[in-house]
Protein backbone atom coordinates (compact mmCIF):
# COMPACT_ATOMS: atom_id res chain seq x y z
CA UNK A 1 0.00 0.00 0.00
CA UNK A 2 1.16 3.53 -0.38
CA UNK A 3 2.94 5.38 2.18
CA UNK A 4 0.97 7.41 4.25
CA UNK A 5 2.35 10.86 4.62
CA UNK A 6 1.54 13.81 7.26
CA UNK A 7 -0.01 16.87 7.35
CA UNK A 8 -0.40 20.39 8.73
CA UNK A 9 -2.76 22.47 9.58
CA UNK A 10 -3.02 25.56 6.68
CA UNK A 11 -4.77 28.55 5.66
CA UNK A 12 -5.87 27.08 2.00
CA UNK A 13 -7.96 24.73 3.74
CA UNK A 14 -10.03 28.13 5.15
CA UNK A 15 -10.77 29.76 2.05
CA UNK A 16 -14.97 29.48 1.43
CA UNK A 17 -15.13 26.51 -0.89
CA UNK A 18 -13.77 23.78 1.30
CA UNK A 19 -16.40 25.08 3.82
CA UNK A 20 -19.10 24.79 1.14
CA UNK A 21 -22.23 23.21 2.95
CA UNK A 22 -25.08 20.95 1.69
CA UNK A 23 -22.49 18.85 -0.27
CA UNK A 24 -18.79 17.25 -1.81
CA UNK A 25 -16.97 17.35 -4.72
CA UNK A 26 -14.34 14.58 -3.81
CA UNK A 27 -13.17 12.84 -0.83
CA UNK A 28 -10.44 15.37 -0.89
CA UNK A 29 -13.33 17.69 0.08
CA UNK A 30 -14.26 14.50 3.00
CA UNK A 31 -10.78 14.97 4.18
CA UNK A 32 -10.85 19.10 3.77
CA UNK A 33 -13.79 19.14 6.33
CA UNK A 34 -12.87 17.04 8.64
CA UNK A 35 -9.45 18.62 9.35
CA UNK A 36 -11.43 22.29 9.30
CA UNK A 37 -13.60 21.18 12.02
CA UNK A 38 -15.44 18.44 11.81
CA UNK A 39 -18.10 19.72 9.59
CA UNK A 40 -19.80 16.52 8.23
CA UNK A 41 -22.97 17.76 6.54
CA UNK A 42 -23.95 16.70 3.31
CA UNK A 43 -27.69 17.80 2.63
CA UNK A 44 -29.03 21.23 3.21
CA UNK A 45 -31.11 19.73 6.28
CA UNK A 46 -30.92 17.40 8.84
CA UNK A 47 -32.20 14.61 7.07
CA UNK A 48 -30.35 12.77 5.12
CA UNK A 49 -30.92 12.16 1.58
CA UNK A 50 -32.07 8.44 0.69
CA UNK A 51 -34.72 9.39 -2.43
CA UNK A 52 -31.66 9.48 -5.10
CA UNK A 53 -29.62 6.34 -3.65
CA UNK A 54 -30.62 2.35 -3.53
CA UNK A 55 -31.19 0.78 -0.34
CA UNK A 56 -28.65 -0.24 1.13
CA UNK A 57 -28.49 -4.25 1.32
CA UNK A 58 -26.81 -7.18 1.67
CA UNK A 59 -24.52 -7.46 -1.72
CA UNK A 60 -26.27 -9.49 -4.48
CA UNK A 61 -24.35 -10.38 -7.52
CA UNK A 62 -26.72 -10.49 -11.01
CA UNK A 63 -26.86 -13.09 -13.61
CA UNK A 64 -27.15 -10.73 -16.47
CA UNK A 65 -23.82 -8.96 -16.19
CA UNK A 66 -22.19 -8.41 -19.35
CA UNK A 67 -19.46 -11.12 -20.44
CA UNK A 68 -20.60 -13.32 -17.85
CA UNK A 69 -22.96 -16.23 -19.73
CA UNK A 70 -20.26 -16.30 -22.77
CA UNK A 71 -17.17 -16.31 -20.51
CA UNK A 72 -15.72 -13.89 -22.54
CA UNK A 73 -14.65 -10.57 -21.83
CA UNK A 74 -17.21 -7.75 -22.95
CA UNK A 75 -16.17 -5.20 -25.87
CA UNK A 76 -17.74 -2.34 -27.73
CA UNK A 77 -20.25 -5.00 -29.26
CA UNK A 78 -22.03 -5.10 -26.16
CA UNK A 79 -22.62 -0.76 -25.75
CA UNK A 80 -18.95 -0.53 -24.57
CA UNK A 81 -16.93 2.87 -25.53
CA UNK A 82 -14.95 2.17 -28.56
CA UNK A 83 -11.67 0.48 -27.80
CA UNK A 84 -12.81 -0.49 -23.91
CA UNK A 85 -12.96 -3.75 -23.26
CA UNK A 86 -12.98 -5.99 -19.50
CA UNK A 87 -13.29 -8.96 -18.55
CA UNK A 88 -16.53 -9.13 -16.34
CA UNK A 89 -16.83 -12.73 -15.42
CA UNK A 90 -15.83 -12.39 -11.65
CA UNK A 91 -19.11 -11.00 -10.67
CA UNK A 92 -18.40 -12.10 -6.70
CA UNK A 93 -18.38 -9.47 -3.97
CA UNK A 94 -14.05 -9.04 -3.46
CA UNK A 95 -12.92 -10.14 -0.33
CA UNK A 96 -9.56 -8.92 -1.08
CA UNK A 97 -7.93 -6.14 -3.49
CA UNK A 98 -7.26 -7.14 -6.87
CA UNK A 99 -3.63 -8.90 -7.27
CA UNK A 100 -2.35 -6.25 -9.66
CA UNK A 101 -3.43 -3.50 -7.74
CA UNK A 102 -1.66 -0.45 -8.17
CA UNK A 103 -1.52 3.11 -7.21
CA UNK A 104 -1.80 6.07 -9.16
CA UNK A 105 -1.23 10.17 -8.49
CA UNK A 106 -3.95 12.50 -9.27
CA UNK A 107 -3.15 15.91 -7.95
CA UNK A 108 -2.38 15.25 -4.30
CA UNK A 109 -4.77 12.12 -4.01
CA UNK A 110 -3.40 8.09 -4.63
CA UNK A 111 -5.86 6.37 -6.44
CA UNK A 112 -6.15 2.32 -6.24
CA UNK A 113 -6.37 1.59 -9.78
CA UNK A 114 -6.52 -1.74 -11.86
CA UNK A 115 -5.32 -3.14 -14.72
CA UNK A 116 -8.43 -5.93 -14.75
CA UNK A 117 -10.51 -3.68 -13.23
CA UNK A 118 -10.06 -0.05 -14.27
CA UNK A 119 -9.56 2.24 -15.36
CA UNK A 120 -7.88 1.02 -18.65
CA UNK A 121 -7.72 4.45 -19.94
CA UNK A 122 -6.38 7.73 -18.86
CA UNK A 123 -7.33 10.38 -21.24
CA UNK A 124 -7.09 13.56 -18.57
CA UNK A 125 -9.20 14.03 -17.08
CA UNK A 126 -11.27 11.02 -17.62
CA UNK A 127 -10.36 7.82 -16.24
CA UNK A 128 -12.73 5.47 -18.14
CA UNK A 129 -13.41 1.87 -19.01
CA UNK A 130 -13.74 -0.20 -15.56
CA UNK A 131 -14.63 -4.16 -15.27
CA UNK A 132 -18.88 -4.14 -15.40
CA UNK A 133 -17.87 -5.87 -11.85
CA UNK A 134 -18.24 -5.46 -8.30
CA UNK A 135 -14.56 -4.79 -8.16
CA UNK A 136 -14.93 -2.17 -11.43
CA UNK A 137 -17.26 -0.29 -9.62
CA UNK A 138 -15.47 0.01 -6.11
CA UNK A 139 -12.83 1.52 -8.18
CA UNK A 140 -15.05 4.06 -10.18
CA UNK A 141 -15.98 4.93 -7.13
CA UNK A 142 -12.86 5.99 -5.86
CA UNK A 143 -11.57 7.63 -8.96
CA UNK A 144 -14.63 9.29 -10.40
CA UNK A 145 -15.18 10.97 -7.20
CA UNK A 146 -11.70 13.17 -7.75
CA UNK A 147 -12.24 14.09 -11.13
CA UNK A 148 -13.70 17.29 -10.29
CA UNK A 149 -11.59 19.72 -8.90
CA UNK A 150 -9.85 20.92 -12.80
CA UNK A 151 -11.42 23.56 -14.99
CA UNK A 152 -12.65 20.58 -17.05
CA UNK A 153 -14.66 19.88 -14.56
CA UNK A 154 -18.00 20.04 -16.52
CA UNK A 155 -16.63 17.91 -18.85
CA UNK A 156 -16.24 14.84 -16.64
CA UNK A 157 -19.87 15.80 -15.69
CA UNK A 158 -21.51 15.29 -18.41
CA UNK A 159 -19.11 12.54 -19.74
CA UNK A 160 -19.04 10.48 -16.10
CA UNK A 161 -21.72 11.34 -13.70
CA UNK A 162 -25.19 9.45 -13.97
CA UNK A 163 -27.80 11.60 -15.67
CA UNK A 164 -31.13 12.90 -13.80
CA UNK A 165 -31.71 15.79 -10.78
CA UNK A 166 -28.74 14.81 -9.19
CA UNK A 167 -26.19 15.58 -11.81
CA UNK A 168 -28.10 18.69 -12.15
CA UNK A 169 -28.24 19.82 -8.90
CA UNK A 170 -24.39 18.58 -8.85
CA UNK A 171 -23.60 20.91 -11.89
CA UNK A 172 -25.88 23.89 -10.34
CA UNK A 173 -23.59 24.28 -7.04
CA UNK A 174 -20.07 23.61 -9.02
CA UNK A 175 -21.05 26.38 -11.24
CA UNK A 176 -21.53 28.89 -8.80
CA UNK A 177 -17.75 28.10 -7.62
CA UNK A 178 -14.26 28.93 -9.30
CA UNK A 179 -13.70 26.81 -12.33
CA UNK A 180 -10.27 25.44 -11.31
CA UNK A 181 -10.19 23.99 -7.34
CA UNK A 182 -7.36 21.99 -8.34
CA UNK A 183 -5.45 21.02 -5.10
CA UNK A 184 -1.44 20.89 -4.66
CA UNK A 185 0.95 19.33 -2.42
CA UNK A 186 2.88 15.56 -1.62
CA UNK A 187 1.02 12.41 -2.96
CA UNK A 188 -1.20 11.09 -0.08
CA UNK A 189 -0.29 14.34 2.07
CA UNK A 190 -4.14 14.63 2.69
CA UNK A 191 -4.73 11.33 3.96
CA UNK A 192 -4.99 7.78 2.08
CA UNK A 193 -7.44 6.08 1.38
CA UNK A 194 -7.30 2.57 3.45
CA UNK A 195 -10.50 0.51 1.82
CA UNK A 196 -13.83 -0.46 1.18
CA UNK A 197 -17.31 -2.32 1.80
CA UNK A 198 -19.15 -3.06 -1.15
CA UNK A 199 -22.80 -1.83 0.79
CA UNK A 200 -25.34 -3.31 -2.54
CA UNK A 201 -24.48 -4.47 -6.19
CA UNK A 202 -26.26 -5.16 -9.10
CA UNK A 203 -25.35 -5.01 -12.64
CA UNK A 204 -27.01 -1.58 -12.89
CA UNK A 205 -25.74 0.14 -9.93
CA UNK A 206 -23.77 -0.37 -6.90
CA UNK A 207 -23.05 1.37 -3.30
CA UNK A 208 -19.62 1.52 -2.14
CA UNK A 209 -18.24 2.82 1.55
CA UNK A 210 -14.77 4.20 0.80
CA UNK A 211 -12.36 4.00 4.23
CA UNK A 212 -9.79 6.65 4.51
CA UNK A 213 -6.96 7.44 6.64
CA UNK A 214 -6.94 10.86 7.89
CA UNK A 215 -3.59 12.11 9.52
CA UNK A 216 -4.19 12.81 13.23
CA UNK A 217 -7.83 11.97 13.03
CA UNK A 218 -8.01 8.28 12.40
CA UNK A 219 -10.61 6.67 9.87
CA UNK A 220 -13.33 8.23 7.97
CA UNK A 221 -15.61 6.98 6.00
CA UNK A 222 -18.07 8.58 3.35
CA UNK A 223 -20.73 6.60 1.05
CA UNK A 224 -20.51 6.68 -2.93
CA UNK A 225 -23.29 5.87 -5.31
CA UNK A 226 -22.53 4.25 -9.36
CA UNK A 227 -24.78 3.21 -11.73
CA UNK A 228 -24.41 1.57 -14.99
CA UNK A 229 -24.92 3.93 -17.99
CA UNK A 230 -23.79 4.20 -21.89
CA UNK A 231 -20.84 0.85 -21.11
CA UNK A 232 -19.31 1.93 -18.12
CA UNK A 233 -19.53 2.73 -14.62
CA UNK A 234 -21.03 6.69 -14.05
CA UNK A 235 -20.98 8.61 -10.41
CA UNK A 236 -24.34 9.13 -9.53
CA UNK A 237 -24.54 12.44 -6.76
CA UNK A 238 -27.71 12.15 -4.44
CA UNK A 239 -30.36 14.70 -5.75
CA UNK A 240 -29.07 16.94 -3.43
CA UNK A 241 -25.62 16.89 -5.77
CA UNK A 242 -23.56 15.46 -3.34
CA UNK A 243 -20.92 12.88 -4.72
CA UNK A 244 -20.57 11.78 -1.04
CA UNK A 245 -23.44 10.68 2.22
CA UNK A 246 -22.96 9.62 5.23
CA UNK A 247 -19.68 10.85 6.65
CA UNK A 248 -18.65 9.70 9.87
CA UNK A 249 -15.70 8.73 11.65
CA UNK A 250 -14.94 4.96 12.50
CA UNK A 251 -13.03 3.37 15.22
CA UNK A 252 -10.81 0.89 12.74
CA UNK A 253 -11.26 -1.18 9.92
CA UNK A 254 -13.07 -4.32 11.19
CA UNK A 255 -15.56 -5.12 8.13
CA UNK A 256 -13.67 -3.25 5.62
CA UNK A 257 -11.68 -5.03 2.76
CA UNK A 258 -8.08 -3.17 2.68
CA UNK A 259 -6.26 -1.93 -0.26
CA UNK A 260 -3.27 -4.42 -0.43
CA UNK A 261 -4.73 -7.02 1.99
CA UNK A 262 -8.04 -9.18 2.68
CA UNK A 263 -10.93 -8.35 4.80
CA UNK A 264 -10.06 -7.05 7.97
CA UNK A 265 -13.32 -8.69 9.90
Amino acid sequence: MASRGSRGNSGEWEKPFWQQRGWLISAVFLLSMFLIGGLVLITDDDTPDKSGQPELSTPTTGSTASGKASGQPSGATEGRPTGCSTDDRDQSIPKQSPADLKWKQSHTDLLPVSDSAGPRTYDEPFWTCYAHTPMGAVLAAHSISTRFTGPRWREVADRQMARGAGRDEFVKRRGALPADQTKKGAPGSEGTYAGFSVLSYSPTQATVMLLLQVPEKGYVTGTASVAWEDGDWKLRPTLAGSLLEGVASVGGTDGFVLWGGSNAG
